[in-house]
């Protein structure tokens, strides 16, 4: 019988429930996840590529770039062989770009130093550019069955109210990876990690979880929302950019400029110049665009004439996909028409 809430008053009295848990969550899973395209494989390739993408990142935006992305990519060789630019532009719109470049990184030192294999150890995982303890748990538990308990935010949400803790509790992250490690299925690792993570994205919820459909109910010593660490609070930035277009169809052109290569977000990438608007100089809409804490409101205008272009480079809109664009760029480029929606 699942405990009560009285029986469960420390994460070690979880552990007694260990395995009712497992089996409770697993069949769960079995019956309730979401048909995934990086589930449908145990290629470690395509589940790092997957973990990367998904960090920070709604699943809906991750799966079209999954796609695309391992179309152009499909080996860690192929990723290993591509240029920085060229890795930047199929990962354009989906935000934190160092992810993309760190996987780039990663790939060319497994060509390199590991003769094109991806590590089988979670140690070694772990010595690669960009792989955290979350990231080589994942691959390492998915791919290689490793018996690892991965922890990402939603599965620190999970725990942190099956065991009743806050996260202002002194040892409060050491407290939720031990109460993972007890808890992780050793003969099933990589669907456990899976599960726990799912249970946090579709049911144990930030806001208004929902409780009754939840497999871990009967041991939850919260069940409802919990507090957790406050989001950072979101600035606001307003700026004005300009789309200088010229010719029409198939053989307009867009000026684009590129950020310095110093720059300490999306460095490198192609975007609008800005611009500074004459009196009374009307913007021909706003865009919002949020960027890590700063929700940037940008007015944009399509000057008439482009006497006044900045320094920049005009570049064909059959090539725009090709481009390391940032997502506003992107965003915007697509409300004048300058790119097909499939290239989100």
């Amino acid at each position: 019988m699942p405990a009560t809430e009285a029986q469960l008053p420390t994460h070690s009295a979880a552990a007694v429930h260990a395995a009712e848990m497992r089996a409770a969550l697993l069949a769960w899973y079995a019956a309730h996840r979401r048909d995934l395209p990086w589930r449908a494989t145990r290629d470690p390739y395509r589940i790092w590529v997957s973990e990367v993408m998904l960090q920070q990142t709604r699943v809906a935006a991750v799966l079209e770039h999954y796609r695309e992305f391992l179309q152009t990519f499909p080996t860690v060789q192929a990723l290993s062989a591509a240029s920085e630019a060229e890795v930047l532009a199929r990962w354009s719109g989906l935000g934190y770009y160092r992810r993309a470049r760190m996987l780039h990184h990663a790939a060319q030192v497994i060509v390199r130093e590991q003769n094109g294999e991806i590590p089988r150890t979670a140690e070694a995982l772990r010595a690669l550019p960009g792989f955290g303890a979350y990231t080589a748990a994942a691959v390492g538990s998915i791919a290689f069955g490793l018996p690892v308990a991965a922890v990402d935010g939603n599965v620190e949400r999970v725990l942190a109210r099956i065991a009743g803790w806050s996260a202002a509790e002194r040892g409060f992250a050491a407290q939720v990876r031990e109460l993972a490690t007890e808890l992780v299925d050793t003969a099933q690792p990589g669907d456990y990690n899976q599960a726990v993570m799912e249970l946090g994205a579709t049911v144990c919820l930030p806001r208004q979880p929902l409780c009754l459909h939840c497999p871990w109910q009967g041991w939850c010593r919260t069940r409802g929302e919990h507090a957790m660490p406050a989001r950072s609070t979101m600035q606001r930035q307003h700026s004005a950019r300009a789309a200088y277009l010229r010719g029409q169809g198939s053989t307009q052109q867009v000026l684009l400029c590129r950020r310095s290569s110093q720059a300490s977000l999306m460095a490198g990438m192609w975007e609008l110049p800005m611009y500074a608007p004459q009196p009374g100089e009307a913007a021909a809409f706003t865009v919002r665009h949020a960027i890590t804490v700063t929700n940037h409101v940008i007015d944009l205008f399509t000057p008439a004439s482009n006497d006044l272009v900045p320094d920049g480079q005009w570049f064909d809109t059959a090539q725009l996909h090709e481009l390391a664009l940032t997502g506003l760029t992107r965003k915007v480029l697509r409300r004048l028409g300058c790119m097909p929606s499939a290239k989100v």
